[in-house]
């Protein structure tokens, strides 16, 4: 009885070895340096050669082990990327970061934050795979802390803004959209219009304040509530918010989801969407979209984030490589205000 050759499982066994490339050369019947100048395609070996040596790797099942080879030689070709895995927005950056870095020559490396695993803690975790650079999805981490990190790597925020010089950020403008939100509710007649705020949150303390300017052009006061990026925090805000009297006639979440959350929970307490109360959130995800939401909301770029965060990484990684300083780029994208029927005019009272 033969032994099973490498990469053919035998009966029974559900795991087996990576392949080698000296197994390819053994079964082969070639030495390993030819199999080497083979799989390197350089000079030094025949057609034949190259043709039988490439059919019996394909038998295999052997694959090159290109992050070691790349590591041979200084580079990962990594971006490491941290993110928040409830967002759903998150999800939809991702997969333009995937995209954008690929046609680049780099892959991704993904890095959870949780509710039990801190953002430092993933941040470390892509520092171990050698990433050449970081992009941050809505960090929370403080401006000394990043730029403390960026002394070893370039580092890239995603959907918060900053004002450094030591590393490069890209963002909606949070600010603006915040300010289209309320003149849309006030061209609709609403005057009694609150904010559900997220201020721990990237682009928080932006949206706060644009509505709060827009507001006072409006001759209008203010009502913040706290609130989250969750539904269960809309839901908890919208709660209060419809026990006032008065009660809010439109409102302005701080996302998206917090704004599923506020439109479930006000039909929960009896009042529809949008004939009793007005309902923005931001970010245009994709749930904002489904026909039993149909939520009016600000829309952000996600391929537009994803794209120019990984021009930012690679802009400071070929700096570094001419061995040049760059100042901190910070981007600011526009935000689009989409209408959909959550939002309507204000009922008349007779």
């Amino acid at each position: 009885m033969t032994p099973d050759a490498p990469g053919r499982e035998a009966p029974g066994h559900s795991s087996r070895r990576r392949v080698t490339m000296r197994d390819v050369a053994r079964v082969a019947g070639v030495s390993q340096p030819l199999v080497s100048i083979v799989f390197r395609d350089v000079p030094g070996a025949s057609e034949e050669t190259r043709a039988h040596v490439l059919a019996v790797a394909a038998e295999l099942g052997y694959r090159r082990d290109e992050r070691a080879r790349l590591l041979r030689q200084g580079h990962s070709r990594l971006l490491g990327v941290a993110f928040e895995p409830v967002q759903p927005f998150h999800g939809e950056i991702l997969d333009g970061l995937h995209t954008a870095a690929q046609e680049r020559g780099y892959d991704v490396v993904l890095s959870a934050v949780t509710p039990h695993r801190a953002e430092d803690a993933a941040l470390d975790a892509l520092l171990r795979d050698r990433c050449e650079a970081l992009i941050l999805l809505g960090s929370a981490l403080p401006q000394t802390r990043l730029e403390q990190i960026s002394l070893t790597l370039p580092v890239v925020s995603v959907t918060r803004a900053f004002d450094a010089q030591a590393f490069d950020s890209v963002a909606a403008d949070d600010h603006r959209g915040a300010v289209l939100a309320v003149e849309h509710l006030l061209d609709l007649g609403h005057r009694r219009i609150a904010y559900i705020d997220a201020d721990r949150e990237a682009g928080g303390a932006r949206r706060r304040t644009g509505y709060q300017e827009a507001m006072t052009a409006a001759g209008l006061g203010d009502l913040i509530v706290p609130g989250g990026a969750s539904e269960a925090e809309g839901a908890a805000a919208i709660t209060g918010l419809l026990d006032r009297d008065p009660a809010p006639t439109a409102v302005m979440a701080f996302n998206d989801r917090c704004a599923v959350g506020v439109i479930s929970q006000a039909r929960v307490l009896g009042r529809c969407v949008p004939e009793d109360l007005s309902v923005v959130g931001f970010d245009n995800s994709e749930q904002a979209s489904l026909p039993y939401i149909d939520l009016t909301t600000l829309a952000q770029d996600p391929r537009q984030l994803a794209r120019t965060a990984v021009d930012l990484a690679l802009r400071r990684l070929d700096a570094a490589a001419e061995d040049s300083a760059v100042p901190g780029e910070h981007v600011v994208l526009p935000a689009q205000l989409v209408t959909r029927t959550s939002t309507a005019p204000v009922a008349v009272s007779l």
